[in-house]
């Protein structure tokens, strides 16, 4: 008998609380695979859980989710309409960035999620995704900077996906005008979905 969404997304969370393939298995409080609709269009793949994520097992709940908030009600989408998760799984220590490795460990279950959810969009928030996401899907990433808001269509045995880099979210915490760019994205983002 085939399993559903649901209960394929069960067993791989379920691995991935478990997990111990990498150092950070042994420093976490809680391990995040992610949150949201399993029949999303929209998902969303930032870099790794800072310390209340670690806390909750819940991706993006602290400031820079409650900026991720504000700018899905702006384009009028709620969490539970999209998919949030991170390309590592487990925090890092002192919020650094991942480690090469920690991104091969855990980039395994980032790819069964696209798998099994079949997102139309994907937005990597970040460098570390947009760097993954892009390689995986055949394109040469640039700096984010240069890439955020534009499109890349990618070609999987489920159909078309389109990767739309964007900053950030905690990234315009700590630079206002970053928080106008991240603005402009969503838009674009919403015109996108309009059309899909």
């Amino acid at each position: 008998m085939k399993m559903g969404k649901e209960e394929l997304m069960k067993k791989l969370e379920e691995k991935i609380r478990n997990c111990q393939k990498c150092p950070l298995g042994t420093l976490r409080t809680n391990a995040v695979p992610g949150a949201g609709s399993y029949d999303a269009k929209v998902m969303f793949v930032g870099e790794a859980p800072g310390y209340w994520e670690d806390q909750k097992g819940l991706p993006f709940v602290g400031r820079a989710g409650k900026l991720l908030d504000e700018l899905l009600a702006e384009i009028g989408l709620s969490r539970d309409e999209v998919y949030i998760t991170n390309i590592v799984k487990c925090r890092p220590p002192e919020n650094r960035d991942p480690t090469e490795e920690e991104i091969k460990a855990c980039s395994p279950y980032l790819d069964r999620q696209i798998d099994i959810i079949r997102p139309k969009v994907i937005i990597p928030l970040g460098r570390y995704s947009m760097n993954y996401l892009l390689r995986k899907f055949g394109f040469e990433p640039e700096p984010i900077s240069r890439i955020h808001g534009k499109t890349f269509e990618a070609h999987t045995l489920f159909g078309k996906i389109i990767i739309m880099p964007m900053y950030h979210p905690a990234a315009a915490l700590y630079k206002p005008p970053l928080r106008e760019e991240l603005r402009k994205d969503f838009q674009k983002l919403k015109s996108l979905l309009e059309n899909i």
